[in-house]
């Protein structure tokens, strides 16, 4: 009935709305169709009327101070962004327009007011919500943050994820059928850290449900991108659908799932290390670990452990698994950067280590490596993207490209996965990279999950259906 796991063939783009929606995929979509264009339109012609042909004063004085203060604050944008490293490939150009866009309308507002009629100043106002919608939804695509409006508002009003259970009625669901499995949301002591984190997520497949006491799971620690929340694999990634199909052809076995919380905050670039942003790297490798094994009983054996992450997440999981081989055996990098990153070297060592270059080093997957040495029974997959030969191309499912992490288009750090794997050979890891042609989205982060989850189960020690 099982089949010991093969290495998994490079993802594939699934078409936007293949999986069933479990409240998250039903809705208008946020990244492609008429929305996204009738709310960028609609933008356009607000303001228009908002800035009018006026007086004389208006349209030779004012309105070009307007549209200078759109220009200044779109260029502000793009060198903030590029200053903090925030993408390793500049970001599309109809996003600096529509922050240009919102800036002027902010300032039609203001420079035009005296003197302007009632409804045009209404007009002038509600062209600037307008136009700062707009540029999130430009955002949006690139990142592939939300795909439906659904999703945006299950977010944002913190709606329950798929299956959501509280901590107290698992007991009640001992010795039950669950059918699917349960997410758990828990607040995980830092004790170990001091790390400032949210409330993380724990996914208990129905296995774990069997029997007087919880079996001894295998675990997998899931970390998202950079800018991030624990539950974006949920919400943005949507994994659950592909999950509960995958535990209903294996008799309901699967590894426990934690979703972390690698920053504090959505906008805390730790990049998983300890530093002046945290100490990120001892809340997952201190805290998450015990907690899991003492409240849920699963297993401490290491060759039962992995790491899945995401673009930044990618980064931390490499990083985790050779700086700490005592937890876990294995990884799978989607996406990730060569090793931690903030911006230039220089940059990376000052922001995320205080100008420390020797802690930088020490969590430099490649200088760790090499100081280790021989690595035992360590594997990990890499999938990656393909550099894009000719220019802005749209990823197979037509879904928007986006950085859902770091990086529009993932050039930055072009064949990060090929120097990593390649070194990790040389110290004993058995490693594989994918490489496909797409857009850095989560759409491409679940579909590089879901093809690599029969191989992921079968690494942690757990049986995997001949169907996977």
């Amino acid at each position: 009935m099982f089949a010991a796991p093969a290495i998994p063939a490079a993802p594939q783009l699934p078409p936007a709305d293949s999986h069933p929606d479990y409240g998250f995929r039903h809705g208008l979509s946020l990244t492609h169709g008429w929305l996204p264009v009738t709310v960028q339109v609609l933008a356009v012609v607000v303001l228009a009327v908002a800035i009018g042909w006026r007086t004389r004063r208006w349209r030779l004085v004012w309105l070009p101070v307007c549209a200078l203060f759109g220009a200044a604050g779109a260029v502000a944008a793009w060198a903030y962004m590029n200053d903090q490293g925030l993408a390793s490939d500049p970001a599309p150009g109809p996003l600096w327009v529509c922050v240009g866009a919102t800036v002027a309308a902010l300032a039609v507002v203001v420079l035009g007011w005296r003197g302007a009629r009632w409804w045009r100043r209404g007009i002038a106002l509600l062209a600037v919500p307008l136009a700062l919608l707009s540029t999130g939804i430009v955002l949006n695509q690139w990142v592939g943050y939300y795909p439906t409006v659904q999703a945006a508002w299950n977010a944002l009003t913190a709606g329950p994820l798929p299956h959501q259970t509280e901590l107290a009625a698992l007991p009640a669901l001992r010795g039950t059928n669950v059918g699917d499995g349960r997410i758990v949301p828990v607040r995980i002591p830092d004790a170990g850290s001091g790390f400032p984190h949210r409330t993380e997520y724990v996914y208990l497949p129905p296995v774990w449900f069997t029997g007087a006491t919880p079996p001894a799971l295998p675990v997998v620690m899931m970390i998202a991108g950079e800018f991030n929340t624990p539950a974006d694999w949920l919400r943005s990634g949507q994994i659950m659908p592909e999950l509960d199909r995958f535990t209903a052809a294996n008799g309901g076995r699967a590894p426990i799932l934690v979703f972390v919380d690698s920053s504090g905050s959505f906008n805390n670039d730790t990049e998983c290390v300890n530093g002046p942003r945290g100490d990120a790297a001892d809340h997952l490798t201190k805290d998450v670990p015990g907690y899991v094994e003492s409240r849920f009983g699963a297993t401490a054996d290491p060759a039962r452990w992995a790491v899945v992450g995401w673009s930044m997440g990618g980064t931390c999981a490499v990083d985790l698994a050779v700086m700490h081989p005592e937890l876990l055996h294995t990884f799978i990098d989607i996406a990730g950067d060569i090793g931690p990153s903030s911006g230039t070297k220089e940059q990376t060592i000052q922001r995320l280590f205080g100008g420390d270059a020797e802690r930088w080093a020490a969590f430099d997957p490649r200088t760790v490596m090499a100081a280790h040495g021989g690595y035992t029974g360590m594997a990990g997959l890499f999938d990656d993207l393909a550099p894009q030969r000719t220019g802005r191309q749209r990823p197979a499912s037509g879904a928007a490209t986006g950085l859902g992490g770091r990086g529009g288009y993932d050039t930055g750090e072009t064949g990060a996965a090929e120097k990593l794997c390649d070194q990790a050979k040389t110290v004993g890891i058995d490693c594989t990279v994918h490489t496909s042609q797409g857009g850095h989205t989560w759409q491409f982060a679940a579909a590089a999950f879901t093809s690599s989850l029969p191989w992921l189960v079968g690494r942690v020690g757990m049986p995997v259906p001949d169907t996977a």
